[in-house]
């Protein structure tokens, strides 16, 4: 081997860094309901659960922090985030002001592979619906609709979407599980996906609307009789 050759760096990268899979296992048990609301995550709690140092614990903590679902006080620690009844209706509603833009731009542009992606993803939705496989609902869901926006090829836009879909994925499990949804968010999702072969920008951005709207109404519903 020349002297070359022994210098030459390693650009190998692995499928996930240990921060970014902590990350990953606190994101999911955040979703879940593991951990609720107000929370607190005690670094040397966490680190002795997975049996790593608190370094790697405290950069999954940043992630998780700058996706919006936990977020650090001085001097107190890390919490998961707490977002207030009017502010889930914030997101829902600029979900429904972005979503349906980049639809628009998505629709002309689909192609036999395109769709094809997001015929395979509504089925794995539709199985973990009737599986009631609550824990991959939200990433699901996100997936289904991420496969209908990436035709627009709008990097920006679909990297703001995904991250309010992330704030936002606890409350759509809960709201399928107590409003009992999911009939008629398979409904919405196969005729969002026909409107799309289909061409039809016009019904399927409204539609696309309505679904955005009728799940964040429900929601909110669900919210304000628990505070009741």
């Amino acid at each position: 081997m020349t002297t070359k050759q022994l210098l030459k760096p390693s650009y190998k990268l692995n499928r996930l860094s240990l921060p970014e899979a902590l990350a990953e296992s606190l994101r999911e048990r955040i979703l879940n309901g593991e951990f609720k609301e107000g929370e607190a995550l005690v670094q040397e709690t966490i680190a002795a659960e997975y049996e790593v140092s608190r370094m790697p614990v405290r950069e999954a903590i940043r992630q998780l922090e700058a996706s919006g679902l936990v977020v650090t006080r001085m001097h107190k620690g890390a919490f998961v985030n707490s977002i207030p009844v009017d502010q889930i209706s914030e997101l829902f509603e600029l979900r429904a002001l972005l979503e349906c833009e980049i639809f628009a731009h998505a629709i002309p542009r689909m192609n036999s592979a395109h769709i094809s992606t997001a015929q395979d993803v509504l089925g794995q939705l539709e199985d973990a619906y009737h599986r009631k496989d609550i824990k991959l609902w939200g990433k699901l869901n996100w997936e289904f609709h991420r496969s209908l926006y990436v035709p627009a090829e709008r990097v920006q836009t679909l990297q703001i979407i995904q991250g309010i879909n992330v704030q936002t994925d606890r409350y759509i499990r809960l709201q399928l599980l107590l409003t009992e949804a999911l009939e008629e968010a398979e409904r919405d999702h196969k005729e969002l996906l026909q409107l799309a072969i289909k061409g039809e920008v016009e019904r399927g951005v409204e539609k696309m609307r309505e679904h955005i709207q009728t799940a964040g109404k429900n929601l909110l519903s669900v919210l304000k009789k628990g505070h009741d």
